[in-house]
């Protein structure tokens, strides 16, 4: 039997326990993963992926055709294919708004893409009896220093990227207004001087 005294006179005195913290003998570790970031280079493969997503995040935020054609790049080289297809707006929607010019660039992709078509866009461009401004397989010379030439450039690369809604946004066939072919088609939309179909 075990009593606990503490009696005056006996000279013990009674003490509070103080808490102390007991010792780990787990030693305490850092841990961190490095965070690389590639510096851009000129010649930079990856540099240029980088603009490319920008100006596309950029046209996400254009509130018009207007913004978006004059976010586009004004130089560069043009492929032979953006060049038919640039070339095709060029001549054949020159002087109308930018909806027609995009429309009828439109047209173009969707045939190339549709598989009753030829699958090219150089292809679409000279099949015989589509355009009446290529002659004996030759489009006309382009003047290339011109604002008419940039901004068909840049509705090409709008239709291509299909960064902009097209009224004719399916269509696969169009004539002036001044003309009323007998097409058995659905008519999708009217813009400026030309009616689309699909």
């Amino acid at each position: 039997m075990t009593a606990l005294l503490g009696a005056q006179g006996s000279g013990a005195a009674a003490i509070q326990p103080v808490p102390v913290a007991a010792k780990s003998n787990t030693a305490t570790a850092f841990v961190s993963t490095p965070v690389v970031q590639s510096l851009p280079n000129d010649g930079d493969a990856a540099t240029d992926n980088q603009a490319d997503d920008a100006a596309q995040n950029d046209t996400q935020d254009a509130d018009s055709l207007a913004e978006l054609v004059a976010m586009q790049p004004s130089s560069g080289s043009v492929d032979s294919e953006m060049r038919c297809l640039a070339g095709a707006i060029y001549f054949e929607a020159r002087g109308e708004t930018q909806e027609g010019q995009l429309a009828v660039g439109r047209v173009i992709i969707n045939r190339s893409e549709s598989g009753r078509f030829p699958a090219s866009y150089c292809g679409v461009v000279y099949q015989p009896g589509q355009f009446s401004f290529v002659q004996g397989k030759h489009m006309p010379s382009i003047r290339e220093a011109s604002a008419d030439w940039r901004e068909a450039l840049a509705i090409a690369r709008i239709a291509v990227e299909e960064s902009w809604k097209s009224p004719a946004e399916d269509a696969l066939y169009f004539h002036a207004k001044r003309v009323s072919p007998k097409w058995r088609l659905t008519r999708v939309a009217q813009v400026d001087d030309h009616i689309f179909y699909r």
